[in-house]
């Protein structure tokens, strides 16, 4: 018996079905690691790349060890950055749990009706996977009990640190039960992470599946230098030179997103964008067509990206050089995957961001092959970016936002604008997936606030601000306070700001 198979781990015959029904047949280097070890209840930290099995490394034995006679709180938790992993975590949960009585998975985020969780919560739970935002909002509604977790999962935890997340992690560790048992995965290992191990875990074994390389090994790596005035359809161009069926480009902005799209449809692509701003309805539909093979190229932001599952993902194409030399890591790890060779490809205009990457190639330490691309004359010339999409993609998110609470709100700005102002400041934002009409609503229902006396809505990525009428700001945060207000079914804490006459 190989040493690497998952019938050498003396697993339930119910479990052992459920794997080979997923068609596992040996593990991973990470599965081979961690499984033992978490089966002993021992705490871990591991440390592997995108697309090495890291759900099953945590899952199989989680499942495995659920109580049966444990009551209807959940005994496992997983915390995940994005919607898009938690469904899948749960997904993949789903399908190691088929065999077992009793088991039931819930998955909680941002973007879904809370009430349906909240029945889902009532009905008796195994396994809890959600984000970090939706599980504090549960709590702090007492819809959800961690009194009888006695496992807990932090799924790609670089991630929610970039993401802002670190505070969250630690109100949810502190709110579970001290002698539990900690499990932590993660590409890469920065100090935040560490620190939460040393506090939170005990004795953890640190478990490397691979240090981050390893996946590189299947993919060949390229750089192409295109014109800055043609760089959309250079995009277009390499992907369909490819001959790939199935591609992902990734973009540092949200409206750089939609740009691209667009032009790639316009060049007889079957392109679909995917990004924070879009409702969650719409993104798991383009999700599903991606999947199924029905899009063939998905254009997205790092962090819309976060769990994105798809098999036979043949090529990446870095339009833009990721800030952060972590995303680029986490971008091409998208392919190469199951053992299958993949391609990246990042495009390069203009001496500045040959500086960009030749720091991704310092840090990862490959040096990427020159593409020579055909037909780049061919191309028309593009209109000059507008100064909007060369902006950080949260300030991106935040001035398109703006703009959008600033027109629907012009009447309420105009009126109000000869009496003193004040802001009202409530502790979510683009993270949240919050819009300008969410906060118009919440305003609406529980500030008893007019339409016309709404002005200027600065949506940020933790943090929402609106101008109000300073005689009303007082009436208008003690009706939000006593109210329990939520914005996009948050909870939300509020305060004041009177501007000075």
């Amino acid at each position: 018996m190989s040493e690497k198979s998952f019938a050498s781990l003396g697993l339930s015959a119910e479990l052992m079905r459920a794997i080979e029904d997923a068609g596992y047949s040996e593990m991973t280097d990470i599965q081979a690691e961690a499984i033992p070890h978490i089966l002993e209840g021992e705490d871990i930290i591991g440390q592997s790349s995108t697309g090495t099995g890291k759900t099953a490394a945590f899952g199989i034995p989680g499942i495995e060890r659920l109580r049966d006679d444990a009551g209807e709180d959940p005994q496992m938790l997983v915390l995940c950055p994005t919607r898009e992993l938690a469904m899948q975590v749960s997904d993949e949960l789903r399908k190691f749990s088929k065999y077992k009585e009793g088991v039931r998975i819930v998955a909680v985020y941002g973007g879904q009706n809370i009430d349906n969780q909240i029945r889902a919560l009532k009905n008796g739970v195994s396994v809890v996977v959600g984000t970090p935002g939706r599980i504090i909002d549960h709590l702090h509604r007492h819809t959800l009990s961690l009194k009888s977790v006695r496992y807990v999962v932090l799924d790609e935890a670089d991630e929610m640190l970039n993401m802002g997340f670190l505070d969250d992690i630690r109100y949810i560790l502190g709110a579970s039960p001290r002698e539990r048992q900690t499990a932590l995965f993660s590409a890469t290992m920065p100090p935040p992470i560490l620190r939460i191990s040393q506090r939170f875990q005990r004795e953890p074994h640190h478990i490397k599946g691979d240090d981050g390389q390893t996946a590189f090994e299947l993919i060949e790596q390229f750089y192409c230098e295109v014109p800055r005035n043609k760089k959309s359809g250079c995009a277009g161009l390499l992907f369909k030179q490819s001959g790939a069926k199935r591609g992902l480009i990734f973009c540092n902005t949200k409206i750089m997103v939609d740009i691209l799209t667009r032009r790639l449809c316009e060049m007889g692509l079957n392109a679909c964008a995917i990004h924070g701003d879009m409702r969650q309805g719409a993104r798991t539909q383009v999700m599903s067509g991606f999947k199924s093979g029905k899009v063939d190229l998905l254009v997205a932001t790092d962090v819309a990206a976060r769990g994105i599952d798809a098999s036979d993902v043949e090529i990446i194409i870095n339009y833009d050089i990721p800030e952060d030399v972590d995303y680029y890591v986490h971008r091409i790890g998208r392919t190469g995957r199951a053992g299958k060779q993949g391609a990246s490809y990042t495009l390069v205009a203009g001496s500045g961001e040959f500086f960009d990457m030749a720091n991704v190639q310092q840090a990862t330490g490959v040096q990427m092959k020159e593409y020579i691309l055909e037909g780049i004359d061919e191309l028309p010339e593009e209109k000059k970016r507008s100064e909007g999409d060369k902006k950080p993609a949260r300030a991106n998110s935040d001035s398109r936002r703006r703009d959008s609470g600033a027109k629907s709100s012009a009447r309420g700005e105009k009126k109000s604008s000869k009496a003193p102002t004040g802001t009202l400041t409530i502790d979510v934002g683009a993270e949240h997936d919050v819009q300008a009409s969410h906060v118009i609503e919440a305003l609406q229902k529980y500030g008893k606030v007019r339409r016309e006396d709404i002005g200027k809505i600065n949506i940020r990525p933790q943090q929402t601000t609106v101008d109000l009428p300073a005689s009303k700001l007082d009436a208008i945060l003690s009706a939000m306070q006593e109210s329990n207000a939520t914005v996009n079914d948050f909870l939300v804490q509020c305060a004041v700001v009177k501007n000075p006459e």
